[in-house]
């Protein structure tokens, strides 16, 4: 239920003072530039409409830690009667601008940060009201207005004379009644005559207006439920960034009385998951760089879905729940004591996850397929625990994670795909029940070999990882076949076989360039050496390997080169040769058989 209510400017601004009106946590902070700030006084003085503000009444099962408004520093720890979801900028520009004793921390029109005082032009302001934008005046800091480059004084504030004199009433104080008073005295007293009369009109066209200002304020009641209150939230603040569910738990978290009760202190989720993501990022770079941010790879978000799945399988099979599920609305309904009951077992089932990638040889955030495919990964680990450590275990989870990546089936929606993963590979793994969809409906068509040709593609991504882990040996470092610790020391990436060079003079027969097909796993020292025809690169490689030419062709064999089709410059007996190759080696990953490029679709080998 809400309730609409015209509240006096004065009262809500009070209440911001007094810490009675604060701030969710989970709003982001006040920003509004000079002249934004200017707009809207102009707007409160005209008795303009300001716009409805909502808040929601505190007390009810939906707690979140609150803060106050920027600027306001109430006594004490105040407990907060309402919380603000809409009207932040607004009331914060206004609270800083006609209450607090203090320039506004605000910005330039460039972003700079500045401190401003605002003012009102007493004979502009008694004019036309199209007129009242330019009747507000801000000053920097010390009331000091200067231009050329700082070195003529314009305008100077620094005394009430000097303010009298320019006829600038200081909007700071303009609820304070004894302020304005001793104001109005000075101004009236450095020019009777004038001034007298202009006060008159200056009081009934602005401060009696400012005085009377109301502000429409709708109230939640205090149960609505949280993912009504975010609803809220979000449809009336469409100019900005939805709001993170992260942030949100943050705030319901650090809310939560019991856990306060119980520790003394609040739950500070961003530490914990601080503290998680170091631990796997440290151990395992395919997690994220840290010195790109906590939420680089694998995100907060990304935990809190795993976690989910986990607890919304748990709940059905307790019968409480109906299905295994990690949309928004269940990361909402996540209580902080399962949250903490299930946090150290997701920790340690995206440890077993990278653990599980460096077999893949995937160690590298950007050879990383798909991020999203690890979430139901670790659910099920954290599922089934110890029994995904049996050989067969492992292969049935290999088989599903490269149907995944090489079938392409995380390119879209994934939510469903989440909840079908972990509801069908449990089974699978431990009762040997029938395999997974993402399983059952992958397929790999040849064809998609010749369009694999960047890292965009999950696939392209998949057969560089499969090729490392079959044993493909660097033509540079050539004393053990590459290993995952081994790709960042020796700058190992995808480098192209025939070079784009050689293409220039038409050698193509047609065939795609630049395809996975035509690229393999190096080191930049190898790569370094490959310009020119084939044939010619290679007779300087085997040079320096110091191998006899017929062992350096085992070398080529272990990337499935025809090496007589490199040494001949064929590139057509290449591309055919390793495009079989190829689709031998996704069809071991998968399981099953792969759509060749000769035969009718539907047709498989």
């Amino acid at each position: 239920m809400a309730a609409l209510d015209n509240v006096k400017l004065k009262d809500v601004l009070a209440d911001v003072a007094s810490g009675s009106l604060q701030l969710p946590d989970f709003q982001r902070n006040w920003k509004w530039d000079d002249d934004r700030i200017r707009a809207i006084i102009a707007t409160v003085t005209l008795d303009y409409p300001l716009g409805v503000v909502m808040t929601l009444q505190t007390g009810g099962a939906t707690r979140f830690r609150s803060r106050t408004l920027t600027g306001a520093r109430p006594d004490g720890d105040p407990e907060a009667d309402l919380l603000l979801l809409d009207g932040q900028q607004r009331l914060t520009s206004l609270f800083q601008a006609l209450w607090l004793d203090a320039p506004v921390e605000t910005a330039d029109a460039r972003g700079k940060a500045i401190q401003r005082w605002y003012y009102v032009d007493i004979a502009k302001a008694v004019g036309p009201s199209a007129d009242r934008d330019e009747a507000i005046v801000s000053v920097p800091a010390d009331k000091v207005l200067r231009t050329d480059f700082n070195r003529t004084v314009v305008l100077d504030l620094s005394t009430t004379e000097a303010e009298c004199a320019a006829g600038l009433f200081p909007l700071h104080f303009v609820f304070d009644a004894q302020r304005v008073n001793e104001w109005k005295k000075a101004y009236i007293k450095a020019d009777e005559d004038r001034n007298w009369d202009l006060w008159g009109q200056f009081d009934e066209a602005v401060l009696q207006q400012v005085r009377a200002f109301q502000v429409p304020m709708i109230r939640l009641a205090a149960s609505t439920s949280m993912d009504a209150v975010c609803a809220v939230f979000e449809r009336v603040n469409t100019g900005g960034v939805p709001l993170n569910v992260f942030e949100l738990l943050t705030a319901t978290y650090a809310g939560d009385r019991d856990y306060v009760e119980q520790t003394g202190d609040y739950y500070q989720l961003p530490e914990v998951w601080r503290e998680i993501k170091q631990q796997l990022a440290g151990k395992y770079p395919v997690f994220g760089r840290l010195e790109s941010g906590l939420e680089n790879g694998l995100s907060s978000i990304d935990f809190l879905q795993a976690i989910a799945l986990v607890r919304t399988w748990e709940r059905k099979q307790q019968g409480i729940g109906t299905t295994v599920s990690c949309k928004r609305r269940d990361l909402l309904d996540l209580p902080l004591a399962d949250f903490v009951r299930l946090a150290p077992k997701l920790a340690d089932a995206f440890t077993w996850v990278g653990d599980f990638l460096e077999r893949q040889c995937i160690v590298r955030p950007t050879d990383l397929p798909y991020k999203t495919q690890l979430v139901p990964l670790a659910a099920v680990r954290a599922i089934l625990d110890t029994e995904m450590d049996g050989l067969g275990a492992e292969e049935k989870i290999e088989q599903w994670y490269w149907c995944g990546v090489l079938g392409e089936m995380y390119g879209g929606s994934t939510e469903t795909r989440f909840t079908k993963d972990v509801e069908q590979l449990v089974p699978w793994i431990a009762l040997d029940e029938r395999p997974p969809e993402t399983v059952t409906e992958a397929f790999f068509f040849a064809d998609r070999l010749d369009t694999l040709t960047t890292r965009n593609s999950a696939a392209y991504k998949g057969i560089y990882a499969l090729l490392i882990k079959q044993g493909a040996v660097d033509w540079h470092h050539t004393g053990a076949p590459l290993s995952p610790g081994r790709l960042d020391e020796y700058s190992v990436d995808v480098r192209q076989i025939f070079p784009k060079t050689w293409f220039r003079r038409g050698n193509s027969n047609g065939l795609p360039t630049s395809s996975i097909v035509n690229k393999t796993p190096l080191s930049y020292r190898a790569a370094m050496d490959m310009t020119g025809a084939p044939s010619s690169y290679l007779s300087t490689m085997i040079a320096a390997s110091d191998m006899r030419p017929e062992w350096f062709d085992d070398l080529l064999t272990t990337h499935l080169i025809d090496p007589d089709a490199l040494r001949e410059n064929d590139y057509m007996r290449f591309y055919r040769d390793r495009s079989k190759q190829l689709q031998d080696l996704v069809h071991s990953a998968m399981g099953k058989r792969t759509m060749l490029r000769d035969l009718p679709e539907g047709d498989a080998r």
